[in-house]
């Protein structure tokens, strides 16, 4: 068993920390790794348009891993409880990817969410996080579990122990928080794994989980294996541990494609000075040079010779002109930057929008992967909505 003592450390230069029992000198292993960051309806539209180009280029069934936090996690538990009816060809493009995976995405991005839950959340019992988990459940996921996800590739759904302090993973084969231990084939439905990663704080935090202590695994829990870290779990957003979901892949394969819908901060001129206000403005600007230092760690692990790691990182703030691609789609800066300020709400996005979001997705992924994954993938005749940004 680890030593209590030896937590989390960080590696120079790299994005993630090691925990015990990783072993900081084993080489991550051949294979792909999908990220998909926070953002909540932006960045599952967003990450739909990656999705639809990833599909195009036959990459889906490539993938090893799928990675979500928040937002994102809405967009990869929907393709993981539809990957065995995607209908995946011969060339390994999936034939029912709009049928079952762009249809009730795009339909659910139509739905005002949050302001509700937060409203039944005050005025009824319960909290908004109960309210998001339910109309999870009956607008996405029904009553499915962790156990209808494919064991491949693997989905993690990463929320945030505010207990430990630690990364809560949900996957099929087991949900675990190092320091607490791990429960093995969990029974635990969709809905409540991705309202735990998309309980964005304060307004939709925390979503609780009950557990029967036995089930967790003797001797994989750190340093809190006992009640009530093991019967009474309290957890909140992904993005507040690791906002682009990196932690379970980054350590473990060599591919790491990332898609990054988290929005820049923006300056104030006149911040507020009363404490409720300034001290969020404050919050706002640590996690955004935490998210930054992870974005330039990455790059740097992707252009560093002596890191094993390669693969690809878009954001939905960058300039598609900097990929230098003379048929990169065309997406004006000044739009995309309009498209990357929308606000990260679970809230209605009108039609017109979710087609610009995820033209955007798309595009940008595009760039990328040809850019810096494989040169030979053959330019798109086009957006998936329209002739334009």
């Amino acid at each position: 068993m680890p030593n209590p003592k030896h937590g989390p450390r960080m590696v120079p230069d790299q994005p993630v920390s090691f925990i015990p029992p990783d072993s900081e000198a084993r080489e991550p292993e051949t294979g792909i790794a999908l990220c998909l960051s926070g953002g909540g309806f932006r960045a599952m539209l967003f990450h739909l348009g990656a999705l639809w180009r990833l599909n195009e280029a036959a990459l889906l069934p490539k993938l090893n891993r799928v990675s979500s936090v928040s937002g994102g996690s809405i967009m990869a538990a929907m393709l993981g409880l539809k990957w065995s009816r995607l209908a995946f060809d011969q060339g390994g493009v999936a034939a029912r990817f709009e049928q079952e995976v762009v249809k009730p995405i795009r339909s659910f991005a139509g739905r005002n969410v949050d302001a509700s839950a937060v409203l039944g959340g005050i005025l009824l019992p319960g909290n908004a996080g109960d309210r998001v988990e339910r109309a999870y459940a009956n607008y996405l996921y029904g009553d499915a579990t962790l156990q209808d996800l494919p064991d491949a590739p693997r989905f993690v759904i990463n929320a945030t122990n505010v207990q430990s302090g630690a990364l809560w993973r949900f996957s099929k084969p087991y949900m675990a928080d190092y320091r607490v231990g791990m429960v093995r084939n969990p029974i635990v439905t969709l809905a409540k794994a991705v309202a735990a990663s998309s309980a964005f704080p304060p307004v939709l935090s925390p979503v609780e989980l009950e557990i029967e202590p036995g089930s967790f695994e003797p001797g994989k829990g750190m340093d809190l294996q006992r009640e009530p870290f093991t019967s009474d779990v309290v957890l909140t957003d992904g993005g507040v541990y690791d906002n682009l979901g990196l932690e379970t892949a980054w350590k473990r394969y060599k591919t790491v494609l990332v898609s990054d819908a988290g929005g820049a901060m923006a300056p104030e001129e006149d911040p507020k000075r009363d404490w409720g206000r300034h001290a969020y403005r404050v919050l706002l600007m640590i996690d955004n040079q935490v998210r930054n230092l992870r974005k330039r760690q990455i790059i740097r692990g992707f252009v560093d010779a002596q890191d094993p790691h390669d693969g690809a990182y878009w954001s939905i703030g960058s300039d598609i002109g900097h990929y230098g691609l003379d048929d990169s789609l065309p997406c004006p800066h000044e739009q995309t930057l309009d498209l990357a300020a929308t606000p990260t709400r679970l809230k209605r996005v009108s039609g017109d929008r979710q087609e610009h979001l995820i033209n955007w997705g798309y595009a940008i992924c595009d760039a990328a992967l040809r850019k810096h994954v494989d040169d030979r993938l053959a330019p798109p005749a086009g957006f998936p909505y329209g002739g334009e940004l």
